[in-house]
């Protein structure tokens, strides 16, 4: 493909959303406006959005522009890699085995259970007397 094309993807996780741009450039990622590092305070949500670039070896190959809403940052950081994996997969096909291989290209789909009726949240009930 040429390397000029600019890539776009969506990624969930929880009830967060990650729009993400990616193009050809020298590793700069932008989240919300704001330096991937200031965004991303934990060092564990860091590594878990760079997870597919160190995999396919592409670090320093590409510049992100990513949108977030919604959620935690753990959530968001979740989002924003399905983003990234499902952005890399249309810059190159060959990257499919080892991404699918590794999970990234799976949405994780545990969400919040509802509340249900007459108890004090999704499964906790209220206290049982006998008499």
């Amino acid at each position: 493909m040429s390397d000029s094309i600019k890539h776009i993807s969506l990624g969930r996780r929880k009830e967060s959303t990650a729009r993400v741009r990616l193009s050809p450039g020298t590793g700069k990622i932008l989240v919300n406006g704001r330096a991937f590092e200031n965004y991303f305070i934990r060092e564990t949500d860091r590594i878990i959005v760079m997870q597919p670039l160190t995999l396919t070896e592409n670090a320093g190959k590409f510049n992100i522009v990513a949108k977030l809403a919604g959620g935690g940052l753990t959530g968001q950081a979740g989002a924003l890699r399905l983003a990234i994996s499902k952005a890399l997969l249309a810059t190159d096909n060959n990257f499919k085995d080892i991404l699918r291989k590794n999970g990234y290209l799976t949405r994780d789909p545990r969400m919040k259970e509802r509340k249900k009726y007459g108890l004090k949240g999704a499964r906790k009930r209220f206290q049982w007397t006998k008499r």
